[in-house]
């Protein structure tokens, strides 16, 4: 695939009109941009024709590769067939089949399924359905979320809120209502140096305490299950998230789980609440629900939180809220076949190996000298990059170390994106094991040539 940059100047043309989400322009402006021509299964192509490994899967979305023929054909058909129609006042038949099949794989409890476009949109209605169920319910003085720190959740304001990041959200302070916080496991692990079984239970005590505390004004905690994603892959066990749930119940808390980045098969079950065997009373879902192909989200509610919201026209109990293209045929269509995928090619049993392969051949960066932590849940996985690793202490920021690490790798063939000095690996659930070892090869020779002065390279 060879394109004439001469007659289609599509890095001038990027640099003249484009505007990059979480990119310094001034940064991006002096530099070659890369321009993708195509892609072929779990490679990318640039418009000189070199392929790249998608290392984080095109923002951790792509499931099955890229351009595989039945999502195509699928997409194909359904555009030939009805691209969209709005959700009020009519239903779709993709729309109504995948939530069908979204019930059918969900955590059980969850009942019904409220369809948008994006994982932001996903968790700003699983915000709004949480605080009108209070409302709802006669009791009104439950208006206070809490979360995590360093979440993410999206960047709309309520999920900003939420998932408040001072590098991120400064300038948007005072637009954002008050969140409560809690340390997770990694927290006390990482940076007090406690064992796991010591960060756990001292994130449960926080927890306990925050949740008891403020029980009659909390109406829903709000987490990322197992894997804190944008906070830089911090994970947390299996048992965490069972506790968390223990105490929403006990303290009559609504539990949202923001499975947009976990789920669909990246901690190594169809969703992250599975290993625990949780069902969360609001469950948000994007990137992968459509295999990475088309924007689709969806926020999975339980028959109780649904019921609060019916009533007679005039009671003015409907749920108030709604997009343009919530339930596009098109999207739901690629979602159907996204989903016959994870059956046709054992999706789940197939990345096993994958992941345990994975994990042993990360061990070994374990002890490069500016590794301070490898974490991974699943096909997840964020290496911790810092100047000084017994003080814990971080390079600078304008030393723009997980940018270079990434450039490295880059030239040698793999797509990667770090999250400041975290360097992410996720590879498509569709990577083979010469690609897995490859990808962490490719990482280990891109963190090396950053980190360790060219004269003391063994």
């Amino acid at each position: 695939m060879n394109h004439d940059d001469a007659s289609k100047p599509w890095k001038q043309w990027d640099h003249a009109y484009l505007w990059h989400p979480f990119t310094q322009m001034c940064e991006w402006l002096a530099e070659e941009p890369l321009v993708i021509a195509g892609a072929e299964g779990n490679y990318l192509l640039d418009t000189d024709g070199k392929r790249y490994f998608d290392g984080v899967s095109s923002l951790w979305c792509n499931v099955h590769g890229h351009g595989r023929p039945e999502i195509v054909e699928a997409i194909r058909q359904q555009a030939a067939t009805v691209a969209h129609t709005t959700m009020l006042g009519l239903t779709n038949i993709p729309a109504t089949e995948l939530g069908k099949r979204l019930i059918e794989i969900a955590p059980p409890g969850l009942e019904r399924v409220f369809y948008s476009d994006s994982g932001a949109t996903a968790v700003e209605i699983a915000l709004k359905m949480a605080f009108a169920y209070w409302q709802l319910r006669g009791e009104p003085s439950k208006d206070l979320f809490v979360s995590l720190e360093e979440a993410y959740h999206g960047d709309t304001i309520g999920a900003m809120s939420v998932g408040y990041s001072e590098t991120f959200d400064r300038l948007y302070r005072s637009l954002l209502f008050p969140c409560l916080k809690m340390n997770p496991p990694h927290f006390y692990r990482y940076y007090r140096r406690e064992s796991p079984e010591q960060a756990l239970r001292h994130a449960l005590e926080e927890a306990e305490q925050t949740l008891s505390k403020d029980r009659k004004r909390i109406a829903a905690l709000v987490v990322e299950p197992l894997m804190q994603g944008a906070a830089g892959m911090w994970d947390h066990p299996v048992e965490y998230l069972q506790g968390l749930c223990r105490l929403c119940r006990e303290n009559r808390i609504l539990l949202i789980a923001d499975e947009v980045a976990v789920g669909f098969g990246r901690t190594g079950r169809m969703f992250a609440c599975d290993h625990a065997r949780v069902t969360p009373d609001l469950m948000c879902l994007g990137k992968g629900i459509s295999g990475g192909v088309l924007p689709l989200a969806a926020t999975l509610a339980t028959q109780e939180i649904f019921d609060a919201f019916l009533g007679k026209y005039e009671e003015r109990k409907a749920f108030f809220h709604g997009h343009t293209y919530t339930g596009n045929p098109i999207a739901c269509a690629a979602a159907i076949a996204s989903l016959d995928l994870f059956g046709k090619d054992q999706v789940i049993n197939r990345i096993q190996p994958l992941v345990q392969l994975l994990d042993e051949v990360l061990r070994p960066l374990q002890n490069y000298p500016h590794v301070a932590d490898v974490r991974q849940w699943g096909l997840m996985v964020g290496i911790e990059l810092v100047q000084d690793v017994p003080a814990r202490r971080s390079y600078p920021p304008g030393e723009r170390i997980g940018k270079r690490v990434t450039r490295e790798a880059r030239k040698r063939g793999i797509i990667l994106r770090p999250l400041g000095d975290v360097i992410v690996l996720m590879p498509p659930l569709s990577s083979t094991e010469e690609e897995i070892r490859r990808l962490v090869e490719v990482a280990a020779e891109s963190i090396e040539a950053v980190t360790v002065p060219a004269a003391t390279r063994g």
